[in-house]
């Protein structure tokens, strides 16, 4: 997996699953763009980058807003010289209840950042890497992508988007040189999953078949594979990575 001197930007990259990606990509020697709304968040982990001897650079950037995004592409290119990797990472996980007592602006929020967010990003990626003839793209989707997740119902409708937004668009760049996969994860030890109760975060780790949550590093590990050319005949691929979980819920 030769992978040096390559440009990649991670959203969402200033905790969790985009923290591990991006500091991942770094140690393989590709040149990062840390993207992330949290300014503090995104140079912590440049800083963490270059002190582990690779190189990387903050923009922030809110992904439910067209012009931060371009801004973000430009950054990169204007930076590094090109765009030959982006992780579509940015999300968030909006507050359990009942589809009849989630407000509209809960919705729009969910809807704007997990799914908007990564439209907008493969947007401003796609007309950069099209007109290069090569790119590579991973957007982090969700078990709840594939299956429904209980009193989520802008959560779960969001990942189902970013499933279809996958699918559709690796069909209609298959043959411009650009490949477009997703990952859907399960429960991963992120910030914000460990910031939950214990008692409701043990009953999560019971439903996994392998009895334990996976750790950013495990995800990361799948999108850098999906970014390489080790995965150069894989588009469209929705790769599960939750220890089972789904398997065991087709049974």
């Amino acid at each position: 997996m030769v992978l040096t001197g390559r440009v990649g930007l991670v959203t969402g990259a200033g905790s969790g699953i985009g923290r591990a990606s991006a500091v991942m990509m770094a140690a393989h020697g590709i040149k990062v763009i840390v993207g992330d709304i949290s300014t503090s968040d995104g140079e912590r982990v440049c800083s963490e980058i270059a002190a582990s001897g690779g190189e990387a650079m903050f923009k922030r950037v809110d992904v439910a807003n067209i012009d931060d995004v371009q801004e973000l592409i430009d950054f990169a290119v204007n930076t590094y010289g090109g765009l030959d990797f982006a992780h579509n990472n940015a999300g968030v996980f909006g507050k359990l209840a009942l589809l009849h007592e989630v407000s509209l602006e809960d919705w729009v929020r969910e809807l704007s950042i997990d799914l908007t967010g990564v439209f907008l990003c493969m947007k401003a990626e796609l007309s950069y890497m099209v007109r290069r003839g090569v790119g590579s793209i991973v957007n982090t989707a969700s078990t709840a992508g594939l299956k429904a997740a209980p009193l989520s119902a802008a959560y779960t409708a969001a990942k189902h988007g970013v499933v279809g937004l996958t699918r559709s668009a690796a069909l209609d760049y298959a043959d411009k040189g650009i490949r477009i996969n997703a990952i859907a994860p399960g429960m991963i030890e992120t910030p914000l999953n460990l910031s939950m109760p214990k008692e409701e975060f043990d009953t999560y780790k019971r439903m996994m078949p392998m009895l334990r949550p996976g750790t950013p590093e495990e995800i990361a590990s799948a999108v850098l594979f999906l970014l390489s050319d080790d995965s150069s005949f894989t588009t469209g691929a929705v790769l599960e990575i939750d220890g089972g979980f789904m398997q065991a819920s087709r049974q």
